[in-house]
């Protein structure tokens, strides 16, 4: 009898040891000072709310997400960016090189949501839950044109295309593996009895990039969804994509089996909106406008294929280094402050590229009736120098000064001090931002905090440095992805 218990209790330990709790920590989460995530049994819709940042999984790309004149765009950005604020947290973006791992890295928690023009599969369901549809599309042959195929006519050109998937019999067509095109060319191929040659592609390889390969002659077939295929095709003349060869599919958002809360907030989400018409809208932006994703495509400031972010980055980088900030972060700040509009004026008096005040600029001796760009940028770093040479003497790490002195540029620096002196006070770091000074900034505006006698400057609105702060992070969190992913994409074509 003892011998059978044995047995039992060593399988169960067996057992449970198998049957650990998946854990999500998300980047960042270890260095929080409070509330700390990092050792949650899963991340779902509370915790979410709690970090204050939906995660993004996504590629880079002319529809699902990019940088334009110094803005994110893209369709899932701005749909999930929108979900985001309905809920009260920012959206981060991380942006998946190598697309065929993207359910994989959902899986592991380095994000809360996967979103790339998914296509709703039974296989893919079996790893992933998917929210309810955004839209219905179908996949589509993508095959060029021959060289003289605007001096024939209509039939003669179709004669000389691929018009029916019984003709991709022994063919060779271009997909990536982890795609559902790659599915459904291996379900295409049985129902022809005809055996499709699918050659596998890197899954760092995008499909407009795929579709590029048609047009430069590299490949002659690969595979797209349509309402993709009709934009990318808007940028070659010789691309055909008129052969259907799936019928319609649903496409969604996939989110982890842990996350039940968070899967319906975006339904009930999507729901509403699509009632209030918002998400036609949309998609019409960034899949039937087919004039604007040309201008974007052929723009310097596109991040695919320009790489620049504003008319003033060369500016922008020769004042950067006088405060040793990365120049993209300095762009960032440029571009929360005026949109990169040298004219843009706040109704406060705020002028110019990086809003200086009349008080400020007279400091700087500059004025403000008539201010050129460069001139803005220099008194807005000298500002920004002055302020961080007074936190140097607290602060050694430049880049821990960084939020520090962002507010300070937006509020002044006599309520960040204060907030700091608040912190000591209660025992926390005066010298660390998150959960630390930050905390007691976003509660300046109580009177219990603003009235203490270790208050100078009174009454602030926190809420608002707290998020300029946050806003300016991530915006240059993202032009840092772009630029990388722009320098990675010239330096491996």
């Amino acid at each position: 009898m003892w011998k059978k218990y044995k047995i039992l209790f060593g399988l169960i330990f067996l057992l449970t040891s198998f049957l650990e709790v998946k854990k999500c920590t998300l980047p960042g989460a270890k260095d929080q000072v409070k509330d700390d995530y990092s050792n949650i049994e899963h991340r779902d819709l509370d915790q979410i709310k709690k970090s204050k940042k939906l995660v993004l999984l996504t590629e880079n790309s002319s529809t699902t997400y990019f940088i334009y004149k110094g803005q994110p765009m893209g369709y899932e950005y701005e749909m999930l960016n929108a979900f985001a604020q309905s809920i009260g947290v920012e959206l981060d973006v991380v942006v998946v090189r190598n697309v065929d791992n993207i359910f994989q890295m959902l899986d592991s928690c380095e994000g809360d949501i996967a979103a790339d023009n998914l296509t709703i599969t039974s296989n893919r369901r079996k790893d992933v839950e998917f929210a309810s549809p955004l839209f219905n599309t179908r996949q589509v042959l993508v095959q060029r044109k021959p060289d003289n195929w605007n001096k024939l006519m209509p039939l003669q050109l179709e004669s000389l295309l691929v018009k029916n998937p019984l003709q991709l019999g022994e063919k060779q067509v271009y997909v990536r593996k982890g795609s559902s095109f790659y599915e459904r060319l291996k379900d295409l191929s049985n129902e022809i009895g005809g055996k499709i040659e699918v050659i596998e592609t890197p899954g760092t390889e995008t499909t407009e990039e795929l579709i590029g390969d048609v047009a430069k002659g590299k490949i002659d077939f690969t595979i797209a969804d349509e309402n993709v295929a009709r934009i990318i095709a808007s940028y070659y003349d010789n691309i055909d994509i008129s052969t259907p060869i799936s019928f319609p599919q649903k496409i969604a958002w996939a989110t982890r089996r842990e996350s039940p809360e968070l899967l319906t907030a975006i339904n009930e989400w999507i729901i509403k909106e699509k009632k209030k018409g918002y998400n036609d809208v949309v998609y019409g932006k960034y899949f039937i406008d087919k004039k604007s994703a040309w201008n974007r495509q052929n723009s310097e400031y596109f991040s695919l294929s320009g790489g620049k972010i504003s008319p003033y980055d060369d500016m922008i980088k020769k004042y950067s280094v006088k405060i040793g900030w990365d120049w993209k972060l300095l762009a960032a700040q440029i571009y929360q402050e005026s949109q990169f509009n040298p004219e843009a004026r706040s109704w406060s008096g705020a002028f110019g590229l990086m809003q200086l005040l009349p008080s400020t600029a007279a400091k700087y001796n500059i004025d403000t009736t008539n201010m050129s760009p460069e001139a803005s940028i220099a008194a807005g770093v000298a500002y920004l120098k002055e302020v961080d040479g007074y936190f140097a003497k607290f602060i050694s790490d430049k880049n821990t000064r960084i939020p520090f002195d962002l507010a300070s540029y937006d509020v002044g620096a006599g309520h960040i001090i204060d907030a700091r002196n608040l912190a000591s006070k209660y025992g926390l770091d005066p010298n660390k931002w998150e959960n630390n000074v930050a905390y007691f900034l976003l509660n300046e505006s109580l009177p219990q905090y603003y009235n203490d006698p270790i208050v100078t400057f009174g009454y602030c609105r926190g809420q608002e440095p707290y998020q300029y702060v946050r806003e300016i992070m991530n915006r240059y969190s993202m032009y840092s992805d772009q630029i990388a992913y722009q320098y990675t994409a010239k330096t491996n074509p």
